[in-house]
This record gives C-alpha cells, sequence and structure tokens, in this order.
C-alpha cells in the first residue's frame, strides 16, 4: 500500500512539473521601452487552446491578460502600450488550473537604455548575444557590458556575442552607452544536459524573481498535499503496528522465560527436600541403631572382662 501511494506521488509531481507548452515573446527581448508593443503567445502543439497568459507584476498583483490589461485573443495576449508597471514574471496556465508553463521575466524600462538578451533560458554550448540599445540613437553606438556588476568589456558596435556558453555565464548583465545611461539588470539562464567544466563557479538566482517562480497549479497542489498526507499517515501506522508487535514479542519472551524458571524450581525443590528428608531419616535411624548396638555389645564385653578377672584370681 505505502509503496503504491508513493508512485502515485512521483507519478503525480512528475505530472504537475512536465511542462508541454511554452510562452513566446515578440519581439524577443527581455526588456522593453516604455510605451513599446509587446505581444506573448503560449504554444502547445498537442492543445493549441485553453491557455490564459498570467503575470505577477513587480507590485506582487496577479491577474491573467484581459483582466485590465493587455488583449486576449486565444492563447495569446498583446500589450499595445507597455508601461513599467507592466514588469513582472509572465506565463501560461490551462483553463483548469491544471498545467503551467515556465515563467519568464519582462522588464518595461522608462530610461534610454535597454539591453536585449534572450527571454528563455539559453542551451549549453549555443552562442548569445547580447545588445545595448538606446532609445534615441540611430545607429549602434559603442557600450560596456557587465556582468554581476564587474565589467567585461567594451564592444564598439554595441553588441557582445558569447561563444559556447556554460553554467559559468549564468548571471545578471547589464550595459552602460556613454552620454546615454544604464540598462536595467537581466537575468540570463542556461540550460542543457553539458557539465560544467572543472573550476568554473555558477552564480546565485537573482533576488527579483517572484516566488511563483516554483509554484504549481492549485489542483496539483491540492493532489500532492493528499497524497503527502497519506504517505504520512500509511507509515506512522506502519510503524504503530511494528511497534506493538515487538511488545507482544517481548510479552511472549517474558511469559516463557518466566515460565521455564518456575518449572525449574518447581522441579528441583521436591528433590532437594526429598534428599534432605531422606538423609535425616537415614541418619537418624542408623545413629539410633549404633548406639542401641554398641551399648548391647558393650555390656557383654564387660562382662566377660569381669569373668575372666575373677577367674584368675
Amino acid at each position: 500500500m505505502e509503496e503504491d501511494l508513493l508512485l502515485l506521488f512521483l507519478i503525480s509531481l512528475l505530472s504537475c512539473t512536465t511542462n508541454q507548452v511554452r510562452l513566446t515573446v515578440s519581439p524577443s527581448s527581455s526588456q522593453i521601452f516604455r510605451r513599446e508593443s509587446v505581444s506573448l503567445s503560449c504554444e502547445d502543439e498537442d492543445r493549441p487552446d485553453g491557455w490564459t497568459v498570467r503575470r505577477n507584476t513587480t507590485k506582487g498583483e496577479v491577474s491573467q491578460c484581459g483582466g485590465g490589461w493587455g488583449r486576449s485573443d486565444g492563447s495569446s495576449c498583446t500589450i499595445n502600450t507597455a508601461y513599467p508597471v507592466d514588469s513582472g514574471s509572465y506565463w501560461c496556465e490551462s483553463s483548469d488550473g491544471s498545467s503551467i508553463s515556465s515563467m519568464i521575466n519582462l522588464t518595461v524600462s522608462g530610461g534610454s537604455v535597454i539591453l536585449q538578451s534572450p527571454v528563455l533560458p539559453v542551451m549549453e554550448g549555443d552562442d548569445v548575444t547580447l545588445t545595448c540599445r538606446t532609445k534615441t540613437a540611430t545607429s549602434n553606438l559603442p557600450a560596456d557590458f557587465y556582468k554581476d556588476g564587474s565589467f567585461i568589456r567594451t564592444e564598439p558596435a554595441g553588441h557582445m556575442t558569447i561563444h559556447h556558453v556554460s553554467r559559468s555565464d549564468e548571471g545578471q548583465y547589464k550595459c552602460n552607452m556613454s552620454g546615454h545611461g544604464e540598462s536595467p539588470s537581466s537575468w540570463i539562464s542556461v540550460t542543457g544536459t553539458t557539465s560544467t567544466t572543472p573550476g568554473s563557479t555558477t552564480s546565485t538566482p537573482p533576488s527579483d524573481p517572484p516566488v511563483f517562480l516554483f509554484m504549481l497549479p492549485p489542483v496539483c497542489v491540492v493532489v500532492l498535499l493528499v497524497l503527502l498526507v497519506l504517505l504520512v499517515r500509511q507509515s506512522v501506522h506502519r510503524k504503530h503496528e511494528a511497534n506493538q508487535e515487538e511488545a507482544q514479542e517481548d510479552e511472549v519472551t517474558d511469559y516463557i522465560t518466566s515460565s521455564d524458571i518456575n518449572s525449574n524450581h518447581g522441579q528441583q525443590q521436591p528433590i532437594r527436600r526429598s534428599r534432605d528428608t531422606y538423609s535425616v531419616v537415614v541418619y537418624s535411624s542408623v545413629r539410633s541403631e549404633d548406639i542401641s548396638s554398641g551399648q548391647s555389645a558393650y555390656r557383654p564385653i564387660r562382662k566377660r572382662r569381669n569373668q575372666k578377672s575373677s577367674t584368675a584370681q
């Protein structure tokens, strides 16, 4: 029973965390300028419809497309005029709430410089290009690039390419254009099966992503909690039964030991008492006979000695 519940728990967890749908963004950038438009689409080959774009803004407001922001069209959502208040995490969620996609972070900047970087995680071994873009300049300008606050290098054309990315390339990136300003930071994730090279270090995730980053659908949460409670109860019940069986075994062992001791005492005591009694009886009878026979033998001997002495005279 416990093994079946554990298997069901693992299957449910796998089903809840397996994302068949993905959220795409156009333009494909994690940062956009204020008043620019952006389109978000839920792509699922098995179920193209029945998905809703939801978000959690930096102010902690969770809502779906069409509920005061954006224009919903099936499984797509379009924000015609974006503002900084639209910054936050976006994801796709099924109509019944049983499945969600991976989340993406979108930043709407009110400044004059943004960093165009991949929205989705990058596969290990691929090349990634980061572009520093200003809202007013018509051509690419030199830009300084930073990772986790540390200067990387200056690119004369305003874009930097990272060749054959690895897990060590994960981190917060930003750029700065002299005379124009600095862009917000964007987190670049690297995914894949290639192992990290020895000696490399992996940066810690940013502190900005919301708590919903690791959120499961409500239905999955309820199912997993129920299965977890059943597993715990089953485990406690089995432990209680094991303790009872152990206590019963101890009682049986104590009873057998006590019976053996009592039976041994019962066999030895009568034997000891019978031997003692027999010895006393035998000793008493022998002693009395010895005394009687001794006395009867002693007196005749004295008589003979007296007779001999009288004859000699």
